[in-house]
């Protein structure tokens, strides 16, 4: 009897799966099986079997015991996992040039298989779902499923659910697609469109830049495919963001834009409205509603972008989240991501791989994002030789162990095939999946560069490259599906809707502008500094606050936490309800909930943010005994709005434009960023300087973000003083942002409600304080909480007018500072007041002040930070009285503190005594 016999035709298939189990992790297959595998791979290696290679074999592994028919059957196996890893390598996606040789090759010696072998007939070709085949037909079919048009990479997943799905789906039509005839007419049509698009607007616009898609028009049919079939399995929403390559072309042929508008666009025409300045056109953001060929409805929605690149990716991620929380409770099958890259930005650009880490995380997970690269080979005027260090552009998806599709962008009906099966994967699993649609850019970087500088041989391929469009249509003609002037007919119908586009275009004077995803802010004004200066009402019923404070001060009975965390809860009842001296944290609670019972959520995110990084905030709370988080605002009497809080990824970058984007769908969700420290603000400096201080200008875009940034200096060092105020106070212009640094609990309060309760939204940054968590002077009344507002400036309550000799304005932490020393020394000539708002500038209250204290002789500007930072650059541009100020300050310094905690306390010692000595340099 053979004992080899279970190695059957039934079995094969199961063998083969336990065998690639085996490769990627030995010690998880059952120990016989094990030293069985092990048994057979040094087969492989040494041509031979020896029993001293294995411990504990249940077979005594002898010369020549395994028959060699059970041997081959095995290496068929292999070259089937070899397939299935590394067909990738060698197909034949590469439309101008040849790709590079890769070793080993997949040839059958590679696997101890010869000529010989071609005609026998293997059990393995079970495990392809083909049955027993010969080795001929076994590799036909592998050629025909990894080495075409499509290679896919997949065998990294360590899912086997997932593996199993991507196999059993490659099998069908052997990863070919099988399109009716009017879906090919469709193609077709789409294809057309992208192409005579990009030729029209070369021909009626020589030389302007337009960032042309030619050489991918691919991409169009493809997204035209995954919003039809989306929207039939229920999809409701796309979000999509790209750079400019290809944007024009997408906005018109997929997002519905009028061919008209953008026509005025290339004319330069102004806006009708003159409250913003608008963007360069290849920028612009787009919302639209589209009705499907089945009678689906779907909104659709392609972010505006800045010129860097990758920036959009985490706004993107950010407003689909949004989406899916406010209208879907969570929901991601109905709103879907869709991000484009170029091949040298996604290989790149840091924010890219900040975005992939996000994909599966509690506060930032979308339930899947379909990454596709318009894949040029080239970056700006760079080989991909030197553009990346990796094989493939899309090797970032490796981080997440998300499937990669690497297809020939000549082939449309490839792309549209592997745009389907994104669709699919991300809709079942919902995770992260590439395509890397590989075809050429015809010009240069833009359409008045010349590509053959850096790239000629390249370039002369191209210049004899038939498009898309063309190889796609005699392809139908061989196949009978089209007649022979049928693509004539659909150019010529398609350039002449452009034609009487453009002729429209030049009846108009100025051009309009929607803003993007306009219906979620309908009742939202736009308005001017005057707007942002006005009171708004903030006030709270008492009771109100009452119940807030009794309910955020309350632990459940049935619940066991550490005992610092019944302490701080108890605080917090006492400073209430006993003491009524409520500190920052009780600050932000209360404006949490009452905001929470009045309807508007909450989400509040940055590193450390549950409890705070300085451990002030405790917002969600550990049980101690399973880690299970209660968040106490939950348990407020009739709410009406939810909260939010996570503990982000190291990351300012892409967590800053995330909650950004979030901000961007959601007007009545305070949502928050919190930098661990403020200095690592400048981490995110792209979002900071392309979005929040720029958007309303440029693409109409209100948004209610808040920043907070932890600033002041306690002797920390360098990188933990300074949230870098003199850089967002150099961006502030006429009406783009507020700006503040507020010293009592109860301003703070005033600013967080007034962020939602104004008519507007504006960014907020918050300069907060670090050392003012628990100070004791830093307390404020629930009375000042409930009947109060907000104070842009603060008088020295305790001064007595005709006493006072100098007049000090300064800001933030420091007026604790100098109150400190004004205290101890009786310093009874000195007032200080305080900038609680840095923009728009109280200019009013500040002459107000002036005023007032006529009998001061020395009038001051006070601040920790060196000259060259802080506020007072800006105080000068935007409060001329303050060029007659004495400025106290540290001195010019390219550092913003002293490591050194004896020098630090030095110059800040020697710079309080200046303000209350004039003839003391600073």
């Amino acid at each position: 009897m053979d004992r080899f016999s279970f190695l059957n035709a039934a079995h094969t298939a199961y063998f083969a799966e336990l065998y690639d189990q085996y490769l990627q992790y030995p010690d998880s297959v059952e120990p016989s099986w094990r030293a069985f595998f092990q048994g057979f791979d040094f087969g492989m290696e040494q041509n031979g079997i020896s029993p001293d290679t294995l411990e504990d074999a249940p077979v005594n592994f002898e010369e020549g015991e395994i028959p060699d028919h059970v041997i081959k059957e095995f290496r068929v196996i292999r070259l089937i996992d070899g397939y299935r890893t590394r067909g990738h390598l060698f197909t034949k996606t590469n439309p101008v040039r040849e790709r590079r040789k890769y070793s080993p090759t997949l040839d059958i010696e590679n696997f101890d298989l010869s000529k010989e072998d071609l005609d026998t007939v293997f059990n393995a070709g079970d495990v392809l779902g083909i049955g027993p085949k010969t080795l001929k037909e076994i590799i036909t079919h592998l050629e025909n499923v990894y080495c075409d048009s499509i290679g896919i990479e997949y065998m990294y997943i360590r899912k086997p659910e997932e593996i199993s799905w991507i196999q059993a789906k490659l099998n069908v039509n052997e990863n070919h697609p099988s399109f009716s005839s009017e879906e090919k007419k469709q193609i077709l049509k789409k294809l057309n469109e992208a192409v005579s698009f990009e030729s029209f607007l070369h021909t009626k616009y020589v030389g302007q830049k337009r960032f042309s898609l030619e050489g991918g028009e691919s991409l169009i049919p493809a997204l035209d495919s995954i919003i039809e079939k989306a929207a039939e399995i229920g999809v409701k929403e796309f979000v999509m963001g790209m750079a400019h390559r290809g944007r024009l072309n997408t906005l018109t042929n997929i997002f519905g834009k009028s061919a008209k508008d953008i026509f005025s666009e290339f004319d330069g025409k102004d806006y009708e409205q003159d409250i913003f300045d608008g963007d360069v056109k290849y920028h612009l953001g787009w919302s639209s509603g589209r009705i499907t060929d089945k009678g689906k409805g779907i909104n659709i929605n392609i972010a505006p972008n800045p010129s860097h690149l990758e920036a959009v990716g985490p706004v993107v991620e950010g407003i689909t989240r949004a989406k899916q929380d406010r209208r879907y409770e969570g929901d991601t099958s109905k709103v879907l991501p869709i991000l484009v890259h170029g091949d040298a930005a996604i290989s790149a650009q840091g924010v890219v791989y900040e975005v992939v880490q996000m994909a599966q995380l509690d506060g930032y997970k979308t339930g899947g994002t379909i990454h596709i690269v318009v894949n040029n080979q080239i970056g700006f005027t760079t080989n991909y030789l030197d553009g990346r260090s990796s094989t493939y552009c899309t090797d970032i998806a490796k981080v997440t162990l998300s499937p990669v599709l690497h297809v020939n962008a000549d082939d449309v009906e490839a792309v549209v095939h592997s745009i389907l099966f994104a669709l699919e994967f991300r809709m079942k699993f919902g995770r992260d999946v590439f395509i890397d649609l590989l075809g050429y850019r015809k010009y240069g970087h833009n359409e008045g560069d010349e590509p053959r500088f850096t790239q000629p041989k390249l370039y002369k391929a191209i210049a004899k490259h038939n498009n898309p469009r063309d190889i796609y249509a005699e392809k139908l003609k061989k196949e009978g599906v089209i007649e022979e002037d049928y693509v004539g007919k659909l150019e010529e119908e398609y350039r002449a809707k452009l034609d009487e586009n453009l002729e429209d275009s030049r009846k108009e004077e100025t051009t309009r502008v929607t803003p993007f995803m306009y219906e979620e802010w309908e009742g939202f004004e736009s308005v001017r500094q005057e707007g942002m200066l006005e009171a708004i009402d903030t006030t709270v019923d008492i009771k109100k606050l009452d119940e807030v404070a009794e309910t955020i001060s309350k632990l459940p009975g049935d619940k066991k936490f550490l005992r610092k965390i019944n302490k701080i809860i108890e605080g917090r009842r006492q400073m209430y309800f006993e003491d009524n001296k409520l500190d920052w944290s009780m600050a932000e609670h209360l404006a949490y909930g009452t905001l929470m019972t009045e309807g508007y959520n909450i989400r509040l995110s940055g590193q450390d943010s549950e409890r705070g990084t300085f451990s002030h905030r405790h917002a969600v709370l550990k049980v101690e005994d399973s880690e299970e988080e209660i968040i106490l605002h939950n348990n407020i009497p009739d709410r009406d709005g939810d909260i939010f809080i996570y503990n982000s990824l190291l990351s300012e970058y892409g967590v800053l434009g995330f909650d950004y984007g979030y901000a961007m769908t959601s007007p009545r969700t305070l949502t928050i960023w919190e930098a661990q420290f403020g200095d690592f603000v400048n981490g995110a400096q792209i979002i900071i300087d392309q979005y929040i201080s720029a958007a309303e200008d440029k693409w109409k875009l209100q948004n209610g973000l808040v920043m907070f940034l932890p600033h002041g200096y306690e002797g920390q060092g360098a990188e933990h003083s300074s949230g870098r105020m003199e850089r967002f106070l150099q961006l502030c212009a006429r009406d783009n942002m507020y700006v503040a640094d507020v010293t009592t609990p109860a301003n703070m309060f005033h600013i967080l409600r007034r962020q939602m309760k104004a008519g507007f939204r504006k960014p907020l940054i918050i300069f907060t304080p670090k050392s003012l968590l628990r100070h004791s002077k830093v307390v404020s009344s629930k009375e000042e909480f409930a009947n109060g507002s907000f104070q842009p400036f603060l008088d020295d309550e305790e001064a007595k007018v005709e006493k006072i000799k100098t007049l000090v304005f300064c800001t933030g932490k420091f007026y604790y500072d100098l109150l400190e020393f004004k205290e101890k020394n009786s310093r009874d000539d000195v007032a200080l007041v305080r900038l609680e708002q840095l923009f728009p500038l109280p200019v009013s209250e500040m002459k107000e002040a002036l005023k007032k204290y006529k009998n001061a002789d020395d009038i001051v500007w006070a601040q920790e930070e060196p000259r060259n930072m802080g506020a007072y650059g800006h105080l000068l541009l935007h409060f001329d009285e303050a060029k007659n100020f004495r400025v106290c300050s540290r001195k010019f310094y390219g550092s913003p503190a002293a490591g050194s905690s004896v020098r630090f306390k030095k110059r800040h010692e020697k710079v309080i005594a200046c303000v209350f000595d004039k003839n003391l340099e600073e």
